[in-house]
């Protein structure tokens, strides 16, 4: 092992301090223009016919707007009860209006044998409804509806093989939306410190059928690996300096 001296060692540590230091003024930067959280349905969920249900949102807050992205996980529905129809939210910073900026699904029907055909990426139709018990509602009902709500992968044999009369070949319920479907809306004085506290999920084309959202997953799990990130850097850095 090679042998360095007190002072080229000071130098080393100064900087490694430096390295480090960077690094977290990074992590704080990108911290400080984002803050994400996901909200899931409980394991066991169910709609109000008993069908189960699982859907998960995930909100990213900035500087006076806010990304959604939502994603239906049930694959092979039985029925349309079982596919998101809406999407309520509360902002701890309190606003209740705001306005759809864009939005975008790929669109999905499914044809009368289960089996289903791909259609385009498209804007989704969904609509926002303001001052909603206490905050938002993303909303395909009152827009789109009986059309446009979210459906999950298909079963064994890409067929969607357990879809009853109310998906499978269904004129007014298809087209549907399939896979993540992302939102971003303009709300004034939103900031990155800000997050979404509560959030319920509805199902179905009858309006009220609602699931709360239970788990929640602060910040996307993005601070923790770049904290991971930098410190191994660090280390691998130290080891290196001390060669």
């Amino acid at each position: 092992m090679n042998e360095q001296s007190p002072g080229l060692e000071a130098i080393n540590m100064k900087k490694l301090a430096l390295f480090v230091g960077l690094a977290g003024a990074s992590l704080l930067a990108v911290n400080a223009t984002a803050n994400t959280v996901t909200f899931s349905t409980a394991s066991g969920s169910t709609e109000s016919g008993g069908n189960p249900v699982d859907a998960t949102a995930t909100f990213t807050t900035g500087a006076n707007q806010l990304t959604i992205s939502l994603t239906d996980n049930l694959s092979n529905p039985a029925t349309v009860a079982q596919l998101i129809s809406d999407l309520d939210f509360v902002l701890s910073s309190g606003q209740t209006s705001g306005t759809i900026l864009s939005s975008s699904g790929l669109q999905r029907t499914v044809n009368a044998d289960g089996t289903y055909t791909v259609g385009a990426v498209v804007s989704t139709g969904w609509g926002l409804n303001n001052n909603v018990a206490g905050g938002l509602q993303l909303d395909a009902l009152g827009f789109i509806g009986p059309a446009g709500l979210v459906i999950g992968g298909p079963g064994a044999g890409n067929l969607y093989s357990a879809a009853n009369g109310s998906i499978a070949g269904n004129g007014p319920h298809n087209p549907f939306l399939y896979g993540t479907i992302n939102f971003t809306l303009a709300i004034a004085g939103l900031t990155a410190n800000d997050t979404v506290s509560s959030a319920i999920f509805s199902f179905g084309t009858t309006a009220g059928d609602n699931v709360t959202g239970h788990t929640t997953v602060p910040d996307g799990g993005t601070t923790a690996a770049l904290l991971g990130g930098a410190l191994t850097a660090a280390g691998l850095l130290r080891r290196k300096l001390s060669v």
